[in-house]
């Protein structure tokens, strides 16, 4: 019987992946495997998986024939899992050596459908600890209670899906699923999702994820039509809220989000290519269009002034014909 089963996508990353693969190899148990989707690179990943295939313990290479982004790839690795539990990581970061013994004994633990951990960000040489935003650790709880509050950063702002453990029967209830073929914000509906749908997790003090800042090939870092996803993905967030028993409760804090990202986007605008910012603007003035209104009204009202004049002056933009997002 597998016990864990780390989901680890791949894209163009022949640069990292040695590193990524040396750490997997210092956590490595007999019951323990690694699923390495190559989401269809076109460097020399490939071949680095390949050779991973037979010297790494427990690896499954898996090889996509056309690329269809992380969200994707992930759900290829769902599929094939046979663990108990289930994790990820991405084909650029890094584990410290015996991270997943202590994260799987976590959950044993614990009992509960899933755990959420810290984590190590890299940028260059500096490293900073990141936090999963709830003050109670060790703790089961319901994992609705870490929602809110709306006006504050809370567990589903930290929506990093390798910062955790997952229990299998999360993946049978359909709820470790990521939506296919968004390339970016892909975690947002699956962190809401878990968090109104899932029965017991807890939050644990551990470290041993190092998340990998600023790669040049990274959708954080490049300004192409790919990041507008970000819209699919919170229309997504806020579509199932709504119909959640507590959409009242709930969409408050999915609508500030929203408009906090949206906010975020047009700030740094520059760094997207001239018809991406333009279609940024006209799909964002669209999207708050179709946000409950009376709750979109209370989240400008809640915001500071910059961002929500900001976000007014787009409402108040006229819609463009044939603009959708």
């Amino acid at each position: 019987m597998v016990k864990l089963s780390v989901i680890v996508p791949f894209y163009n990353v022949q640069q990292y992946a040695p590193d990524t693969l040396k750490s997997l190899r210092a956590n490595a148990r007999d019951d323990f495997e690694f699923i390495l989707v190559d989401d269809c690179s076109r460097d020399e990943t490939p071949d680095i998986l390949a050779r991973a295939e037979r010297e790494l313990p427990g690896a499954v290479h898996v090889r996509h024939e056309q690329n269809g982004g992380l969200a994707t790839a992930r759900n290829t690795g769902i599929d094939a899992a046979q663990g108990e539990y289930l994790t990820f990581l991405d084909g650029d970061d890094w584990l410290a050596p015996g991270y997943y013994e202590q994260l799987l004994a976590s959950i044993e633990g614990l009992g509960c459908d899933f755990v959420r951990t810290d984590h190590v960000q890299c940028t260059a040489r500096a490293r900073t600890i990141h936090r999963v935003p709830y003050g109670r650790r060790g703790v089961v709880l319901d994992p609705r209670e870490a929602i809110l509050p709306a006006d504050r950063s809370t567990s589903v702002d930290y929506a990093y899906a390798w910062a955790g453990i997952y229990h299998r029967r999360l993946a049978d209830r359909g709820l470790l699923h990521f939506t296919d073929g968004l390339r970016t914000a892909e975690d947002r509906p699956w962190i809401w999702k878990l968090h109104r749908e899932a029965e017991s997790f807890a939050t644990v003090g551990l470290l041993g994820v190092f998340y990998r800042r600023g790669v040049a090939s990274s959708l954080t870092q490049i300004g192409d039509v790919r990041q507008l996803d970000f819209i699919r993905a919170f229309d997504q967030v806020v579509s199932e809220t709504a119909q959640d028993r507590d959409a009242d409760k709930l969409l408050p804090k999915a609508v500030r989000t929203y408009c906090a990202i949206i906010s975020h986007h047009l700030g740094s605008i520059e760094r997207f290519e001239p018809p991406v910012a333009r279609k940024l603007k006209s799909m964002s003035a669209v999207a708050l269009r179709r946000m409950p209104q009376d709750v979109l009204d209370d989240a400008l009202d809640s915001m500071d002034i910059q961002r929500a004049t900001r976000l007014r002056r787009l409402r108040r933009r006229p819609a463009p014909a044939g603009v959708s997002a």
